[in-house]
C-alpha cells in the first residue's frame, strides 16, 4: 500500500506482513479514505488468519472475531472499515463447518471480492456523478477523495476523473484540508497527475472563492452517511456546505452505498474520531503554538442534510428526502 504520510515528495510502498503495522498505518493515516479502509481492513483479516494455528477451530474463530475488534478500533468514524470487517467474519462463519484451511480460503477469496467490488463502483459513481458537471465548471472540493481513498478511481474526485476523461474542461479548487493537508499534499498531486486544472486554496479562502468566482457545485466524499442524509466527512466539511448554501452553490457528497450506515437515524449519532493535538500545535514537526495550549482537534465534522443537494452513489444521485431515497436504494 502506498504510504499517503510521505506524498507528495516520495512514493513510497507499505510492505505489511502482521497486524499491529497494518494498525500503526492506519491509525497514523498512512493508508486513509474510507473505501480503502475498508478493503485494508478486509485484507487485515486474511493477514490474520494466517497467523493463527488451524488445530482448533474454535480457537481460530476467536482470534479473527478479536483481530475484527482491533481493527474495528482503530478509526471509529469511517464505517466502511466496520463494514468490510463484517463482510469478511460472514464469510468466514458460513463456512465454520468446513476446515480452517477452507475458511481461510474463503476469507481470501471476500477480500479480492471487495477490492474488485470497490473498482468497479467508483466507475459506476463516477458515471452517476458526470451528468452533474457542465464543460467548463469550477469545482470545489475538500480532503482526498481520489484512487489513493480508494482502491482505484476515487470518489468525489473520481466524479472529476470521470468529467475530464469524457472531454469536459474544468477548473477545481482545492482545499488544503487542514491540519494535516490531505488537499495540498493528495488532491493536488492527483489532480496534477490527471492533467486537470486545479488552484490550492487555504480553508478559509473557500466563502471567499465561492464570492468572486462562478462556482457550479461542491463536491466531497463521506466517511459515514445515516439514514436521514446526515454526513460525517473530514473536519471543514460542514463549514464549506455553510458556505455553498450562503452562495446559492449545490453541494453533493459522493460515497458508495457501503458509507451509508443504517444503524444511525441522525447524524448526532454518528461517532467522531477526534485526534492528537500535535497534528495542530506542532503539525510537520514544526511547533505553531506555545507549550501547553489547550487544543480541540475533531477529525470529523457532520453536515446536515438540508444543506446536500444530493448524494452520488453507485446505484445513481440521491436526493432530498434522504430517508425515503435511502430506504428505497437500500431495498432495491
Amino acid at each position: 500500500m502506498i504510504d499517503q504520510t510521505r506524498l507528495p515528495l516520495e512514493l513510497i510502498y507499505l510492505d505489511i506482513t502482521e497486524i499491529p503495522a497494518l494498525c500503526e498505518a492506519i491509525t497514523s493515516l498512512r493508508i486513509r479514505g474510507a473505501p480503502a479502509l475498508g478493503v485494508a481492513a478486509a485484507f487485515g483479516m486474511v493477514l490474520g488468519s494466517q497467523h493463527y494455528p488451524e488445530e482448533n477451530s474454535d480457537a481460530f474463530f476467536a482470534n479473527l472475531r478479536k483481530t475484527g475488534d482491533i481493527l474495528k478500533a482503530t478509526r471509529p468514524t469511517a464505517v466502511n472499515l466496520g463494514w468490510a470487517v463484517d463482510k469478511m467474519q460472514a464469510a468466514a462463519d458460513a463456512h465454520k463447518m468446513a476446515s480452517v484451511s477452507t475458511v481461510k480460503e474463503a476469507l481470501l477469496k471476500e477480500a479480492r471480492r471487495l477490492y474488485e467490488a470497490d473498482r468497479d463502483i467508483n466507475r459506476r459513481l463516477g458515471e452517476h456523478g458526470n451528468v452533474l458537471i457542465p464543460d467548463n465548471a469550477q469545482v470545489i472540493t475538500h480532503c482526498n477523495t481520489g484512487a489513493l481513498a480508494t482502491v482505484d478511481y476515487g470518489t468525489a474526485v473520481g466524479v472529476l476523473f470521470t468529467a475530464h476523461g469524457a472531454g469536459k474542461k474544468l477548473k477545481v479548487w482545492v482545499d488544503e484540508t487542514r491540519p494535516l493537508l490531505q488537499g495540498a499534499r493528495l488532491n493536488m498531486w492527483e489532480l496534477l497527475q490527471e492533467g486537470i486544472d486545479a488552484s490550492l486554496i487555504c480553508d478559509n479562502a473557500a466563502a471567499f472563492v465561492m464570492q468572486r468566482e462562478k462556482i457550479d457545485l461542491c463536491i466531497v466524499g463521506a466517511d459515514r452517511i445515516a439514514n436521514n442524509g446526515d454526513t460525517a466527512n473530514k473536519i471543514g466539511t460542514y463549514g464549506l456546505a455553510v458556505s455553498a448554501h450562503h452562495h446559492g452553490i449545490p453541494f453533493y457528497i459522493a460515497a458508495p452505498m457501503s458509507t451509508i450506515d443504517s444503524s444511525l437515524n441522525s447524524g448526532k449519532e454518528i461517532p467522531i474520531e477526534f485526534r492528537s493535538g500535535d497534528e495542530i500545535t506542532f503539525g510537520f514537526g514544526r511547533q505553531t503554538a506555545p507549550e501547553g495550549s489547550s487544543v480541540f482537534a475533531p477529525a470529523f465534522d457532520v453536515t446536515p442534510a438540508d444543506l446536500i443537494a444530493g448524494i452520488i452513489t453507485e446505484e445513481g444521485i440521491l436526493r432530498p428526502p434522504f430517508d425515503a431515497a435511502i430506504r428505497a436504494s437500500v431495498k432495491s
